[in-house]
């Protein structure tokens, strides 16, 4: 897929650049707890300063019901500040002529973020008018958030609707990494997906189905498939409406699913668990992880692919008593000699908590992003930054 690049936009000393970026970063009391996505930024940002062009970055944060103060973008301007060794000013307003006024007096290389997108209501509603408030920030528009790209929000498709535009460092790299597996996976091509609900991956399994040699399934979406299979999952999550779907994926004989499973009554870090074999959940039990047997073979699968993709864990890896599977898997992918992905979301998060994400060839900072693309093959603001580039040349 052909996207046109930070090199193909006229920037030259004075340009303003409208970034929009993903900062979407976790946060604990206040604090940000995993600055990843602001780090990811950096390449372009910094491209961006060396060629003496001021920059105005935008994000959204969370899920605000209007403004909320728990979900200003105040933590990450400071943490940005500190990264590019420069102070970010913050402008309490989100598109407006405050924002405007403070984006026209920046000067050569200096940074600015506006507070959270989400904010403003006309930022998911793809309204028009904040748009082009929006738009009025910029001389160019740089969309580096891959993260948000699966939303038509006036942020992601809006810019690109009236201004020269491009896509990011991270942006572009995204749609190299993911689009390669699309187009030119090496074989054997491992998929791993893990997750609380099957009809979250029936796409992507029908997406990767045409081009894997096997599909490993984990997490609690796992015990709709054994639904399917006439297993007994006792108290495990089930999804009814998808258990003969389920059976119709399991027959293409591609699809691998655990044999055995961890067990525990609840949910809880101090659960005491059990190891049973896939089937032999009893009432008023649940599975919470793939079981040590399972594991294995995963393990030994992976070690023989060319090419893995990994979303979602394999169980809920966030507390010890459930986290081997999840482990045993991330371990396996750091330890493998193919290409390897993982494509965002918790799975991201388990790299990076089991010490094991600078092994992996490409960590994702889209999770559901990662997804549609590798199950739709494009995504809105990919579409909006190559309508650009052709209205751009017309």
């Amino acid at each position: 897929m052909q996207l046109p690049q930070l090199e193909d936009l006229p920037l030259r000393r004075g340009t303003r650049v409208l970034l929009r970026a993903d900062f979407n970063v976790p946060l604990r009391d206040g604090a940000i707890s995993d600055d990843l996505r602001i780090a990811s930024a950096l390449p372009t940002i910094e491209h961006l300063r060396a060629h003496h062009c001021s920059v105005v970055a935008c994000s959204h944060l969370g899920r605000p019901e209007g403004r909320d103060a728990a979900y200003s973008l105040a933590p990450v301007a400071a943490r940005l500040s500190e990264l590019l060794g420069d102070d970010v000013q913050l402008s309490p307003e989100v598109a407006g002529f405050e924002s405007l006024e403070r984006a026209q007096s920046l000067a050569d290389r200096q940074v600015m973020l506006i507070e959270n997108l989400r904010f403003d209501p006309g930022e998911t509603n793809d309204d028009p008018a904040f748009a082009t408030n929006l738009s009025e920030l910029g001389d160019v528009f740089v969309n580096d958030a891959f993260g948000a790209a699966h939303r038509a929000h006036a942020s992601v498709v809006g810019p690109p609707r009236v201004m020269p535009s491009a896509a990011g460092r991270l942006l572009a790299r995204e749609v190299e990494v993911l689009g390669g597996l699309l187009d030119a996976p090496r074989h054997p091509f491992v998929a791993i997906l893990g997750g609380a609900k099957v009809s979250d991956k029936l796409g992507v399994i029908d997406a990767l189905l045409a081009r894997c040699d096997r599909i490993l399934i984990g997490g609690a979406m796992a015990f709709t498939f054994h639904v399917a299979q006439g297993l007994a999952v006792g108290n495990s999550l089930v999804e009814p409406d998808f258990v003969d779907r389920c059976r119709e994926l399991l027959a293409t004989g591609r699809l691998v699913v655990p044999t055995d499973v961890v067990i525990a009554d609840a949910i809880s870090e101090s659960a005491t668990t059990r190891h049973c074999g896939a089937g032999r959940i009893p009432d008023g039990a649940m599975g919470l992880d793939i079981g040590p047997e399972t594991a294995g073979t995963y393990a030994e699968i992976v070690h023989d692919a060319r090419t893995v993709l990994w979303n979602g864990p394999m169980g809920v890896f966030e507390m010890s008593p459930f986290a081997m599977g999840t482990r045993t898997v991330a371990e396996a992918v750091a330890d493998c000699g193919g290409f390897t992905v993982v494509g965002g979301g918790d799975s991201a998060a388990a790299v990076r908590a089991f010490g094991v994400a600078d092994r992996i060839d490409h960590v994702s900072t889209g999770g559901g992003a990662s997804l549609e693309f590798i199950e739709q093959g494009d995504l809105p603001g990919l579409a909006a930054l190559r309508a650009s580039a052709r209205r751009e040349s017309a």
